[in-house]
């Protein structure tokens, strides 16, 4: 429900807005369909738009209309802003985090578990072979039940060797968390940056008011 009148907020800013009241003649769509461009391409960068930009957008939108003579509209717009910015830091974090935590996460789900799986299979399919066989043992061709056994250790080997590779890999699986924590961590340092900026710009606009 916010995000619809929020577009409709974005389509009219206050410079189209005076420029039409000067000239008497409707404004160009140019200007808008930029800024909406602009908008699509950020959501586009993570799916989905951050809960900061779009109160960044509607903090900008009010700010500006009541203009640079309100200290109050002054601070929604540098609020605003601030929330713009942390929306693309919210989109770098988004970006981090799949690209080195969940993809490699997925990767391992494709192809490393899928393996291991894919051997555990095969080796309960071939012991169950084994064991019929042996259960049959001098009413079959003794070469049968050899071959059955070889099967049965050729896959008991590439499972042990596949599941071992795996568990050998928990180092890189521990750097990926690693940098799970180093986003999270560069994630909150910036947004502190940002607040900490935003807070001394306030500050001094309130001295400045008095």
């Amino acid at each position: 429900p916010l995000v619809a009148p929020l577009k409709v907020v974005c389509q009219n800013s206050s410079a189209s807005e005076k420029v039409e009241k000067i000239s008497g003649a409707e404004g160009t769509k140019l200007d808008e369909d930029f800024i909406e461009m602009e908008r699509v391409r950020q959501v586009k960068t993570t799916g989905y738009p951050q809960t900061e930009g779009l109160l960044g957008d509607c903090m900008l939108r009010y700010g500006h209309e009541l203009g640079d003579d309100s200290v109050f509209g002054c601070a929604l717009v540098d609020m605003g802003e601030a929330m713009r910015q942390m929306a693309d830091v919210k989109d770098s974090l988004d970006i981090n985090v799949k690209q080195n935590f969940i993809d490699p996460l997925q990767s391992l789900q494709d192809k490393d578990l899928k393996e291991i799986t894919h051997h555990l299979k095969k080796l309960e399919g071939r012991r169950l072979d084994f064991d019929y066989k042996k259960k049959r043992q001098g009413k079959i061709p003794d070469e049968e039940i050899r071959q059955a056994v070889e099967k049965f250790e050729e896959s008991k080997e590439l499972a042990e060797r596949s599941m071992f590779n795996f568990l050998e890999n928990d180092v890189e699986q521990v750097s990926q968390l690693s940098a799970l924590i180093e986003a999270a961590l560069e994630y909150h340092q910036q947004s502190s940056e940002i607040l900490a900026e935003l807070s001394v710009t306030v500050s001094t606009n309130i001295r400045q008011a008095h």
